[in-house]
């Protein structure tokens, strides 16, 4: 069974060709900076890499891209869309009624354009995959796995807000999560490693972050709540915020709620501290002296130490740390700064190990330390893999 996997982030879009149950991944890659002139996509078979840099406008023009090469006449893996079983998307925010993994028809697609607003970022560039797909791959089944799916094991005392309670039983405002499949797969992956069911927390980073407590398996708490933008300060949305500066900037500077929403999703964050959504520009700008950058570094770096500090007391202890996604996996950097001064929890890093890339699960920890240090490659799309073969087998 060949089931192409979508992955449609924010600003990028994973994808991998994989022949089910076998888990043979014939294709993947990547295209990412989608919006920008220097985008950039990649293409991976057994035989043939491909690497440029291409201006990519938007997802449509992404996921098209992506298509011509999976057939392309010299490097394609498919003759024609036909081969294709299944499309398994990756879909950020599944509300109050998506908590499985679910066959996409019109009703579905309509529940997810509704929840537009709760994702914005991500839901509409998860729906045009799904749109783009459905033209594209004719008669294939298509599939929405949900990243709110995993966390929904939160006890009560953390997914519900201290709000009217009306809100929750009518309204269904709570706490969702997201990144479910990246945390998911990565725990999963640590507790095979660690050969016990543990208190982990995994720390999924990339142009959106979020962190979870994890423990004997199940999420208790994580950081992104009724929509993806609290939490964590990420590439573009600023995490965190008091309610009540939202209200000033209404009530008192003039905004309207619209533009509050476009500033605190696309305007803030690295970008709106620093003038840079990418982390690699952040870095090199503030390795050549530039004090926004570097101020914006340890501003990172001390939100995501907060919360490793409270769901340590979540868990009542720890057992592992899990760096993951984009920059987690690739940033030396952030993961120095975010473990520098962290002994007390029983968290020391060993800078030699820090400094090695790999493509494997790894420890990066002084032997002395009480708390593993591990930075394992994220797989969603082997996660959603799975998920979508399990419901259609």
């Amino acid at each position: 069974m060949k089931i192409v996997i979508i992955n449609s982030g924010s600003s990028s879009i994973k994808y991998q060709l994989i022949e089910m149950p076998s888990k043979e991944i014939i294709c993947s890659g990547m295209i990412d900076r989608i919006g920008l002139e220097t985008s950039n996509l990649s293409y991976v078979t057994k035989t043939d890499k491909i690497e440029k840099t291409i201006p990519i406008p938007n997802h449509k023009k992404g996921l098209k891209k992506i298509a011509a090469l999976l057939m392309d006449e010299k490097v394609g893996v498919i003759k024609s869309t036909n081969e294709i079983y299944a499309v398994g998307h990756r879909v950020v925010h599944g509300g109050s009624d998506f908590s499985n993994t679910t066959i996409i028809d019109a009703e579905v697609k309509d529940r997810i354009k509704q929840l537009f607003e709760l994702a914005p970022l991500h839901n509409p560039a998860n729906f045009e995959g799904i749109v783009v797909a459905e033209e594209i791959f004719e008669s294939a089944k298509q599939v929405a796995v949900f990243d709110t799916a995993f966390h929904q094991t939160l006890p009560v005392e953390a997914y519900k807000y201290a709000i009217p309670n009306f809100l929750l039983t009518e309204n269904k405002i709570r706490v969702y999560g997201f990144h479910g499949t990246s945390h998911k797969y990565v725990s999963e992956q640590a507790k095979a490693y660690l050969e016990k069911s543990s208190k982990i927390i995994t720390i999924h980073l990339g142009n959106g972050c979020s962190m979870a407590a994890i423990k004997d398996g199940k999420s208790i708490d994580t950081t992104l709540g009724f929509g993806p933008m609290n939490g964590l300060i990420m590439g573009t949305r600023s995490g965190d915020v008091d309610q009540s500066a939202i209200f000033y900037m209404v009530n008192s500077l003039g905004y309207t709620v619209n533009e509050v929403s476009t500033m605190l999703n696309k305007q803030s964050g690295m970008l709106g501290l620093t003038g840079f959504s990418d982390l690699r520009d952040i870095e090199s700008n503030a390795a050549q002296g530039n004090k926004e950058c570097q101020l914006a570094l340890d501003m990172n770096a001390y939100r995501i130490r907060k919360y490793i500090g409270s769901y340590v007391a979540a868990l009542g202890g720890l057992d592992a740390i899990i760096f993951t996604a984009g920059i987690g996996e690739n940033s030396s950097f952030i993961r120095k700064l975010v473990c520098t001064d962290m002994e007390f929890f029983g968290i020391e890093l060993d800078n030699g190990k820090n400094e090695i890339r790999s493509k494997e699960i790894r420890e990066i920890n002084l032997p002395q330390s009480k708390a593993k240090i591990l930075v394992i490659p994220t797989n969603e799309e082997i996660e959603i893999a799975n998920q979508v073969f399990e419901l259609l087998s």
